[in-house]
Formats: C-alpha cells, structure tokens, sequence
C-alpha cells in the first residue's frame, strides 16, 4: 500500500494506474488525512459451465411430496 498526496498523483496520473493495474494499492492523502484508496478491480470470476454436475444427483420421486407433520410443526414451532 503506498500513501501519496494529491499533487503526486496529478502530476503522474498515468503512472500511479498502471501500478494500480499491477495490483498496488494507492491511498490518497489530502492533509495528512486519507481520503481515497485506489484499488485493482478484482477479475470477474469465470461461470462454471452449466451441466457440470450431470448424472451425479439423483432427484427422487417423491421430491415434491408433503412433509410429514412433525417436521411441518417443527417448522412452525409446535
């Protein structure tokens, strides 16, 4: 993490993101408060393929099908 003012910043914007870009984190320091953080985005996560977990599961028949009454009232605090 690396404090700089704000005139450091203005004078070398382009700079300070491509070392945002390589993954540093920047706070802004505006009399001797800090008052923003720059950060890398983190990468969108890839979506797991769809079907991945095919023929691994089985859905039963009875899915479904009413609850017994016990677990319904438990459920319901009785």
């Amino acid at each position: 993490m690396i404090e700089i003012n704000i005139e450091e910043i203005q004078s070398d914007l382009l700079g300070y993101l491509r070392r945002v870009e390589a993954g540093e984190t920047l706070i802004i320091i505006r009399a001797n408060q800090a008052v923003a953080e720059f950060r890398p985005i983190p990468l969108p996560q890839e979506l797991r393929p769809f079907g991945l977990g095919a023929g691994e599961f089985v859905v039963p028949d009875d899915f479904d099908a009413p609850l017994p009454e016990d677990i319904l009232n438990a459920f319901e605090g009785k």
